[in-house]
């Protein structure tokens, strides 16, 4: 199950607090509110304090709006990694596409 609450602080930013785990139909919840967010023109902010897990397909999915226009903060060693490793993976592909 995952939580998404969400703050405005009264410019255009808007703050997503994610609670639990970025798995299964969560991953399409998650994507739905942060595209519906970043149509509005706001800029997006995902708070992954209190994520204990993310799945390859929610993976992905923060991958795809971090290298967007949403910003991903205080995410665990362990998603970090994950990150770094996605990142890792892509180079590789693009370096093998050349």
């Amino acid at each position: 199950m995952l939580r998404i609450e969400s703050t405005a602080n009264g410019s255009d930013d808007l703050e997503l607090y994610l609670e639990g785990q970025v798995v299964g139909p969560w991953v399409a919840e998650l994507e739905r509110v942060c595209e519906d967010a970043l149509a509005q023109g706001s800029r997006l902010v995902l708070d992954l304090a209190r994520v204990s897990f993310v799945s390859r397909e929610g993976l992905l999915l923060l991958a795809r709006l971090r290298d967007g226009d949403a910003c991903l903060v205080n995410y665990s060693t362990f998603v970090a990694e994950q990150l770094k490793a996605h990142d890792a993976a892509e180079r590789r592909e693009s370096a093998n596409e050349d």
